[in-house]
């Protein structure tokens, strides 16, 4: 099912279907890619209790062994939802008993999305229903369109920064890095760069990132609280992720503890976790 939010700026649509943002439309131009399988079948996936790969996609638990696929499985559950306002929508996700195979927690996971004014906020809200520790990731993968040559686009980060990427081998972390070459904080784009598949940033100073096409500024997200940000595309493919995440793949001499992964969260019991990611449209 989806479900649409307006404002007198913007509208946005989002489906029940892994609360996942299908559309963000300003002035009869959608700002979010729209799914080609050529590409891509997705269009801003929830990540969610992972982020990125696991090895061998299984993880280990309490001594027990668990499997948990790419990025985990929110993205392709169905939401429950209540349309609080015109421009709001939070959707909600429980643990079910097919869940609890191979990720044996009681959970609360919101999303809520909220337009203001030339902005969405999408906010990440996760609550430990347990009464042990709730070991998680979450994270966000909106793909944005690029409607023209890739080569004109670039990425303006709001601090000084060193752009030390992290690279992965079969999708885990494999202890190489490189440093990603910027001028005055802003990295030109070309497919070039993604020969290490995606870009992971882990120790950025930066809270904000400007999409720039021909130097004129397109979009914002404001990722604040999120410490690692991951970049993606596909070759040729007309769209770039910005993906602020609150969590990492596996690194390739993990142990597969899964409260011992890199970036992993530790919630206490009946605590709960929020951030929050901006969009701002500047056209």
């Amino acid at each position: 099912m989806i479900i649409t939010i307006s404002n007198s700026q913007l509208s946005a649509t989002i489906n029940t279907v892994g609360a996942e943002l299908v559309s963000l439309v300003k002035n009869n131009k959608n700002y979010i890619w729209q799914v080609d399988e050529t590409y891509w079948n997705k269009t801003s996936p929830v990540l969610f209790p992972i982020v990125g790969k696991l090895q061998n996609d299984s993880y280990i638990y309490n001594g027990v062994n668990y499997n948990l696929p790419r990025h985990g499985f929110a993205r392709d559950m169905e939401f429950s939802f209540e349309q609080r306002s015109d421009a709001q929508v939070i959707f909600e996700l429980n643990e079910t008993e097919k869940s609890k195979v191979n990720y044996p927690f009681d959970f609360k996971l919101f999303l809520a999305y909220t337009l203001m004014g030339n902005e969405l906020v999408i906010e990440y809200f996760v609550r430990n229903l347990t009464d042990e520790v709730l070991p998680f990731s979450i994270g966000a993968h909106p793909a944005f369109n690029i409607s023209e040559n890739f080569e004109t686009y670039s990425l303006q980060f709001n601090k000084d920064d060193v752009f030390e990427t992290y690279h992965l081998e079969n999708e885990s972390f494999n202890g190489k890095t490189s440093i990603i070459e910027s001028d005055n904080n802003t990295i030109p784009l070309s497919y070039n760069l993604f020969d290490v598949n995606t870009i992971v940033f882990k120790k950025l100073n930066s809270n904000e990132v400007i999409l720039n096409n021909n130097n004129k500024a397109i979009l914002k997200v404001n990722f604040d609280n999120f410490p690692y940000l991951g970049i993606w595309t596909k070759k040729n493919a007309p769209f770039l992720c910005i993906e602020p995440w609150c969590g990492l793949a596996d690194n390739k001499n993990h142990n597969g503890n899964l409260e011992e992964k890199e970036g992993i969260n530790l919630l206490q019991p009946h605590e709960d976790f929020l951030r929050a990611i901006r969009i701002e449209i500047l056209e």
